[in-house]
């Protein structure tokens, strides 16, 4: 992700410099041509000025012959010679290019030529002037480097103040965004945001106060509904569980209907659990917990294995373990217990009697593998009540809640199946969180 201001100041140089490129070419014709024309009108100017000096002396034709001969060899850069029967009069004016006689050099010069037809004597001569042209380039060439200069110079300013301006502009857009991000729902405290007197920004403030008002007023509504909820339905539970042992423990009852009672507790066991999950995963998503508290992962995660080590011996499930101590972090202790909890747990529904477990623990991540014969739906993994947390006897909710308290901590958990084992990695630090 890019800063706005470089955003935007990329369209704007190559803007710059796509002009540059197609000016210098434009900028050096302009230029030439501009030049070749005062130059064609000065050599107009020689032409005339020199057939008017002509017939101010009034030469005899045999003078007149003389001082057009004399005339040809001390002026190297124009001739006069007379027009035949039949040449053309019309006048032109061209470039050549050629190396001077007296020059040892061998650059090449360029020069602009003009013939032009004037009349001495009432009898046409072709009057040509040679000019050499070749300083055009070098005056062109420190005219561009001058312009180039100053066009830098203006770009680099407009370029320096816009980020001074933009900088300035956008301190109380930074100030709004750096309260957002020490805004925490949790603590229901309105962030305190700084006056603008920039419109735009000023209307985007009274817009997230507006917002964060209306947030902090649903928080606290789902906080009471949570809570409420919380012991409003688990008083029906306890009294319908307290009945059916009750009923359980009845002498009277028939195989049938003991059986029948059974299956009613199982389902409202099942039905306890999912109510205490449903809340639990109301909590986590309303930030309900603290997640600066300083744990040790190492310690919470051991005493999960202690937890669960008689239901690995039931299925004679052999554990490996490689934990790294100590690994501490700033997280909820209670959401951390529960997902190590359900990722031991998960692990031991869903391997075959005799297998293996694979434990790892540093402090980059935490990894728990399980044997097993076929990958896992990655897309109804994480699904809420999913097909194959049912099939194990849970609730369905495990691996959910183990994703939103990987949301909560910033933490990110992935899942592969790779040589015959299933493996789970949750990866500690501030990533954002990915879904294999």
């Amino acid at each position: 992700m890019k800063p706005l201001l470089r955003k935007t100041l990329r369209p704007y140089l190559s803007y710059i410099i796509v002009v540059l490129a197609i000016s210098i070419p434009i900028y050096y014709w302009v230029i030439d041509a501009i030049w070749e024309h005062e130059l064609d009108e000065y050599n107009s100017i020689v032409a005339k000025k020199t057939a008017y000096s002509f017939k101010r002396l009034q030469l005899s034709p045999t003078e007149l012959t003389n001082n057009l001969e004399l005339w040809n060899k001390i002026q190297p850069s124009t001739t006069i010679r007379k027009i035949q029967v039949g040449e053309s009069l019309l006048d032109s004016s061209f470039n050549i290019s050629r190396k001077e006689p007296f020059n040892k050099a061998e650059k090449q010069d360029r020069f602009r030529y003009l013939s032009k037809v004037i009349y001495l004597q009432n009898q046409p001569y072709r009057f040509t002037i040679q000019t050499n042209i070749e300083e055009t380039r070098e005056t062109i060439g420190h005219l561009a480097t001058v312009t180039l200069l100053l066009v830098l110079l203006l770009v680099s300013g407009l370029l320096f103040l816009n980020r001074k301006l933009s900088q300035q502009i956008w301190t109380p857009f930074q100030k709004t965004l750096d309260s957002l991000k020490k805004f925490q729902l949790n603590q229901q405290q309105l962030p305190a945001f700084v006056k603008s007197d920039i419109k735009e920004f000023q209307e985007l403030n009274t817009a997230i106060e507006t917002m964060v008002e209306h947030s902090i007023s649903v928080y606290k509504t789902q906080k009471e509904f949570t809570e409420n909820a919380s012991h409003e339905l688990q008083t029906p539970l306890a009294i319908l569980k307290n009945k059916l042992d009750l009923l359980l423990q009845s002498e009277g009852l028939t195989e049938q209907q003991y059986q029948l009672a059974e299956e009613m507790n199982a389902a409202l066991l099942r039905s306890t659990r999912i109510n205490k999950n449903l809340l639990l995963l109301a909590k986590i998503e309303n930030n309900q917990f603290d997640s600066s508290e300083k744990i040790s992962i190492d310690t919470i995660l051991l005493q999960s294995v202690d937890t669960l080590k008689e239901y690995m011996d039931q299925k004679d499930i052999r554990l490996i373990q490689h934990i790294v101590s100590p690994v501490d972090k700033n997280a909820s202790s209670g959401l951390t217990e529960l997902l190590c909890h359900n990722l031991l747990l998960n692990a031991i529904r869903n391997t075959r009697e005799g297998g293996q477990i694979y434990v790892q623990l540093d402090n980059q991540q935490l990894e728990i593998s399980n044997s097993g014969q076929q990958a896992l739906d990655p897309q109804q993994l994480f699904t809420r009540f999913s097909g194959i947390s049912k099939a194990t006897g849970g609730t369905g909710l495990g691996l959910a809640i183990v994703q939103e308290i990987c949301k909560f901590h910033q933490w990110e958990i992935t899942y592969e199946f790779q040589n015959g084992n299933h493996s789970f990695r949750v990866r500690f630090g501030n990533s954002t969180f990915l879904q294999n």
